[in-house]
């Protein structure tokens, strides 16, 4: 059964017509996964470390200045607006919930990065690190799967989010969300469809 990223999904969903059919095909040909390609694997994974040991503000420092100097300014970037959305805020780790769903016979890994409890309030938080600025539409699709996918296995009252890391700003899945989910089954409907022919 093929398997998509959420990332993978919200980038199919963001495209029409023949760009849609291309990025089905990049991703259905795509060299597998590999931890050395991954631009973001060392801030994703430094964040979730700093949280899960309780560490404050500071420890975010080291993160901004990565071993490959490619990435300097990307993660220094990420690292400014990651600590300008903390603020004052307190935070506490929880390990966020893994699922995968599933519809037309194509599999969505809904992995996100952060648990963490702000205020006291659980959320499960997929973070956006590219440079692109996340639109509502794509954040709202996020977190529609989130909730759908999730929130069986979530802590109780969980809110389900995204966090655009350079803007500083978190995207909540919020009530307006009817028909998310019929739209995201109408678009695995099509990958199915094209996935033999690419």
């Amino acid at each position: 059964m093929p398997r998509l990223t959420l990332t993978d999904l919200v980038d199919i969903v963001s495209r029409a017509g023949s760009p849609k059919a291309t990025k089905v095909r990049e991703i259905k040909n795509r060299p597998a996964y590999a931890p050395a390609q991954d631009f973001y694997k060392g801030l994703r994974e430094g964040l979730v470390e700093l949280h899960r040991l309780k560490q404050g503000k500071p420890a975010l420092s080291p993160l901004a200045s990565p071993p490959d100097a490619k990435k300097t300014a990307h993660y220094a970037s990420a690292v400014a607006g990651y600590k300008k959305w903390w603020g004052q805020k307190s935070l506490s780790w929880f390990d966020p919930p893994r699922n995968i769903y599933s519809a037309h016979g194509i599999e969505v890994a809904v992995n996100p990065t952060l648990g963490l409890h702000i205020n006291g309030l659980p959320h499960v938080i997929t973070l956006h690190l590219k440079s692109d600025k996340l639109t509502k539409v794509r954040a709202d699709l996020i977190c529609e799967l989130m909730a759908v996918a999730l929130s069986p296995s979530a802590p109780a009252n969980a809110v389900m989010c995204v966090l655009d890391v350079r803007n500083s700003k978190l995207f909540v899945a919020g009530a307006g969300s009817q028909g998310l989910q019929a739209m995201i089954n109408a678009e695995l409907a099509y990958v199915a469809s094209l996935w033999p022919y690419v």
